[in-house]
């Protein structure tokens, strides 16, 4: 027979926004909560030390990292794109950059617009501010009493305030704070990482912020790791709980009030798939029985596709192979251990760029992260020495994908087909981008960092040769959104209180209910929509009691 526990609430996934969540609906003492987690811990040096994301994110013995990857793309000359993704508490916040960024005030502001009620800017901001314990203080725009520490750069390289200079060079403007609302300019990323004396330095996932200060404290809090979900367990057209196995044990977590999938923009619609919902033929296909038709499940994939132009260099004082790397890394960790500066403190991306490739657009359409070591395919191809890297990405693609199962084993992959650049549009802005990029990185400020340019990449090439460039080497930059999407059109998974249309009790609460991605990284606004889904669900359940 199978085990069964009960909770009022059961979170699948403890990401950024599981872990965000967990922690909130659990702040009610009589509230039981119970968050699942397929991965581990998410608490081991390697998550802990910024640098060690190099370990992590090429997916070498998939530490901390389900390491999928796409179908291939025809866009990309037929290549199977990488999709890393955060294994463990934390999830992706575990694994990337640290990188603090909101995105522009019209990408709320056009959710709003696409009937999400309630999810505007300055309805938004609110619940950024809630989340945030920022270095810096509070503002009009930031929190100060958050659990997640947001923090200036520890240790930022000469070369990246030299990067900067370069853009001002070509008159784009420096600025301090990219989560206004308007981040036009450059200059260097926030980071999600702690500023306190204890633990400066180390790298503040949501786990680490939200759920690692309480989980041992609250005795209605559940959190079960190794536990991989495999179905939805639906009483009609109501979820009443979640199976899941540990080891080869399968074991029930079942909730009276609801059931919440924080799995992410891959794992969100395999599970509703897993389950009988979503688009009939497709499920059929796979032998599940059919619960709900849901079509827009899996559909709406939406993500950043990423362009590098790369340079090595004579400079040590960055991250690279050489015969004087190893004793300066040595000293660096010794440095990071005493009191969190230094390089192993290093988001890799420390220079930012939001701009516009045509002066007459009214926010930006491309971001630059700008690295301070050489990157080539995610890391997984090394190069012996020094450089630096910008990674150029259009922010508002038009090519759209779709996530789908590839069997009916709920232990397998998800399948995955971003589409890249199945859109024209998306590869003309890139191409404009790039040569932007490239103007920058060859502007005077950058002139005694420069030595060797790669990949072939040389002056005056012509449209088709960016072309047979981008083709031949972009891939993704981690942000996955929309297969759930928000909304009330005959395409919505969800309403806008994340609500699953057609099922009771369930909904979907993480990047996937995006409607449209945002014009920069999605960690932060994936907490936001965590904290906001709080309050609607404990709204929720005082309506519930009221009605009594």
């Amino acid at each position: 027979m199978t085990s069964e526990t009960r909770f009022e609430y059961v979170v699948v996934g403890g990401g950024s926004a599981g872990a965000t969540l967990a922690a909130r609906l659990s702040e009610d003492g009589k509230t039981r909560v119970c968050l699942l987690e397929a991965g581990g811990a998410g608490k081991h040096l390697l998550i802990r030390a910024p640098a060690g994301v190099v370990a992590m994110m090429p997916g070498h013995g998939k530490i901390s990292n389900w390491a999928f990857d796409t179908v291939p793309q025809p866009g990309l000359n037929g290549r199977k794109g990488y999709q890393p993704r955060g294994k463990g508490l934390g999830g992706s916040s575990a694994i990337n950059a640290m990188l603090y960024v909101r995105g522009h005030k019209s990408d709320y502001d056009e959710w709003a617009d696409l009937g999400c009620e309630g999810w505007s800017w300055e309805e938004c901001l609110p619940y950024f501010r809630r989340s945030e314990n920022n270095q810096n203080g509070a503002d009009a725009f930031h929190g100060a009493e958050g659990p997640l520490q947001v923090s200036d750069q520890k240790s930022p390289r000469p070369i990246t305030r030299a990067f900067i200079e370069a853009a001002t060079q070509m008159q784009h403007r420096e600025v301090q704070d990219f989560n206004t609302g308007d981040n036009e300019g450059v200059g260097l990323y926030q980071v999600t990482q702690f500023h306190d004396r204890k633990r400066n330095g180390e790298r503040c996932s949501a786990a680490a912020g939200y759920l690692f200060p309480v989980m041992n404290s609250r005795p209605n809090l559940t959190v079960v790791t190794r536990a991989h979900a495999t179905r939805i367990v639906m009483e009609g057209k109501r979820a009443t709980g979640v199976e899941y196995r540990v080891g080869k044990e399968t074991k029930r977590a079942m909730a009276t009030r609801e059931v919440i999938l924080s799995g992410g923009a891959f794992n969100s619609p395999q599970l509703l798939m897993l389950s009988g919902i979503g688009r009939a033929d497709e499920i059929r296909r796979h032998g599940i029985e059919v619960v709900h038709d849901l079509p827009g499940v899996g559909q709406n994939l939406q993500d950043h596709l990423d362009f590098i132009l790369a340079y090595k260099t004579k400079d040590t004082d960055n991250f690279g192979i050489g015969l004087s790397g190893t004793g300066r890394l040595l000293k660096n960790i010794l440095q990071w251990r005493k009191d969190g500066t230094g390089m192993i403190a290093t988001p890799f991306a420390e220079g930012a760029g939001f701009l516009k490739t045509d002066p007459s657009l009214e926010r930006p359409d491309f971001q630059l992260h700008f690295v301070i070591s050489i990157v080539d395919d995610h890391a997984r191809k090394l190069h012996l020495g020094y450089g630096y890297s910008c990674h150029v990405c259009a922010l508002r693609p038009h090519s759209r994908g779709e996530v789908f199962l590839q069997s009916g084993d709920p232990m397998a992959a998800p399948g995955i087909d971003p589409r890249f650049l199945s859109d024209p549009r998306d590869l003309d802005t890139t191409i404009k981008a790039a040569r932007m990029t490239r103007d920058i990185l060859q502007a005077p400020a950058m002139g005694k960092y420069r030595h060797k340019e790669l990949f072939g990449v040389k002056d005056d090439m012509p449209e088709a040769e960016w072309e047979r460039h981008i083709r031949a080497r972009a891939d993704t930059i981690y942000h996955p959104v929309g297969t759930c999407k928000m909304g009330v059109d005959d395409m919505a998974v969800v309403d806008p209180e994340l609500k699953v249309h057609g099922i009771d009790g369930l909904r979907v609460v993480d990047a996937s209910v995006m409607p449209r991605l945002i014009g920069g990284n999605t960690n932060a606004p994936t907490i936001m929509i965590a904290e906001r889904a709080a309050d609607m669900i404990r709204g929720t359940a005082q309506a519930a009691v009221a009605a009594e």
